[in-house]
C-alpha cells in the first residue's frame, strides 16, 4: 500500500462532527470516485456502526497462509477456487447465514466499479504570484484564470498537478509535473506583459546601475513578461555586493551575446571582481598571522601532554 494511502486512512476525518464532519480531501475524493458515502457514527456506540469483515486479513490467514505461488495468475486461480468452494459456502460466524446467500440479496444494489482506478494525490494551498504562476516543488505553473494574489488548491499526482478553485473545487488548470528545478510550465498566452509596481521598481533599480543593465532588464520583461521578474531581481541584487561598473560591463556583454540567465551574469560579475581585486578574493588560506600560533608551539604542546598521559598508571574502579 502506498505511503499516501496509509496516511489517508490514518486521518480520514479532519474535524469530527456528527452532523457535518470535515473529511480528508483524499478520502473524500475516494468516496466520490467509487460513488459511495461515508456515514459517520457516534464515538463509543458500536450498536450504531455497520458490521464489516476484515476481508484482507481473513483471506491472508485462511486462503494464503503458508502457500507460495509462481505467478499472480496462479494465485488468482487458487483464490477463485477457494472463494467458490469454501469462502462463499461457509456459514458466517456473526450472521449465522451462508455468505453466498447474503451476497445474492445485496447483489442487485451493488454498482459497477469504475474502469479507472483511483489516482492518489497530496493536496496543498498556494498563492498565485504576480506573474500568474504558482510554485510547487521548485517548479512554476501557470494558474490563470485564477486571480493574482489569491489562494488556490493544488493536487499533486505522480505525473501531473491540478489547480482548483478552493470554494467550488473546479479544476482551473492541469499541467504535467516539471522535470527539473526552476522549470516554468506555461503557454505563451499565459504570460502577463502589463507592467506592475514591481516591474517599475525593478526597471528603475536596473537603470540606476547603468544604461546597459537597464536595457538588459527591459529586454527581459519584453520577452518574458512578469515571469522575467525573477531574473531581473537576480541582476539588480548584484549591486549589493559588486561594483556597478562591473555589472554594467557584463550587461553590455550579455546584450551583445544574447545572454539572459541571471546565474551566468552573476558568475561573470564575480569573475570580473576577482580579476580586478585579487586581494579581496585570496585563493589560499592564511598561514601566518599574529593570532595564529606557530606549528612548533602546537608540536611542543602535543608532545608534552601526550608524554604526560603516557606516564599515568592504569587504574581499575
Amino acid at each position: 500500500m502506498p505511503h499516501n494511502e496509509i496516511h489517508m486512512f490514518n486521518c480520514r476525518i479532519i474535524k469530527p462532527d456528527i452532523y457535518e464532519p470535515e473529511l480528508n480531501p483524499v478520502y473524500a475524493s475516494v468516496l466520490s470516485h467509487y460513488g459511495v458515502v461515508a456515514d459517520p457514527a457516534r464515538v463509543a456506540d458500536p450498536d450504531r456502526k455497520g458490521s464489516v469483515e476484515n476481508a484482507i486479513q481473513h483471506t491472508q490467514d485462511t486462503a494464503l497462509k503458508g502457500r507460495r505461488f509462481e505467478s499472480i495468475e496462479e494465485q488468482n486461480q487458487w483464490l477463485m477456487h477457494w472463494e467458490e468452494r469454501w469462502a462463499s459456502m461457509r456459514i458466517h460466524g456473526r450472521a449465522k447465514r451462508q455468505v453466498q446467500e447474503m451476497f445474492e440479496e445485496e447483489k442487485p444494489f451493488l454498482q459497477t466499479l469504475p474502469l479507472r482506478s483511483f489516482a492518489y494525490f497530496t493536496q496543498e494551498t498556494r498563492t498565485v504570484q504576480d506573474d500568474g504562476t504558482i510554485q510547487v516543488h521548485d517548479c512554476y505553473y501557470a494558474a490563470l484564470p485564477a486571480l493574482l494574489h489569491t489562494k488556490v488548491m493544488v493536487r499533486i499526482y505522480d505525473y501531473e498537478i491540478e489547480i482548483l478553485a478552493p470554494q467550488t473545487l473546479t479544476v482551473l488548470r492541469r499541467h504535467p509535473k516539471g522535470t527539473r528545478k526552476g522549470m516554468v510550465v506555461m503557454e505563451e498566452k499565459d504570460r502577463i506583459f502589463n507592467p506592475s509596481r514591481q516591474t517599475c521598481y525593478l526597471l528603475a533599480q536596473a537603470a540606476a546601475i547603468g544604461p546597459f543593465t537597464g536595457k538588459l532588464c527591459r529586454q527581459l520583461f519584453e520577452g518574458e513578461g512578469r515571469q522575467g521578474h525573477r531574473r531581473m531581481q537576480g541582476i539588480v541584487a548584484l549591486a549589493r555586493k559588486h561594483c556597478a561598473a562591473h555589472i554594467e560591463q557584463v550587461a553590455r556583454i550579455a546584450l551583445e551575446r544574447g545572454l539572459s540567465s541571471s546565474r551566468i551574469i552573476r558568475r561573470l560579475v564575480e569573475d570580473l571582481d576577482k580579476r580586478t581585486n585579487p586581494e579581496k578574493f585570496p585563493d589560499d588560506l592564511t598561514q601566518e598571522h599574529s593570532l595564529i600560533r606557530s606549528p612548533q608551539d602546537y608540536a611542543l604542546f602535543f608532545e608534552t601532554h601526550a608524554a604526560g598521559r603516557g606516564r599515568q598508571p592504569h587504574t581499575h574502579s
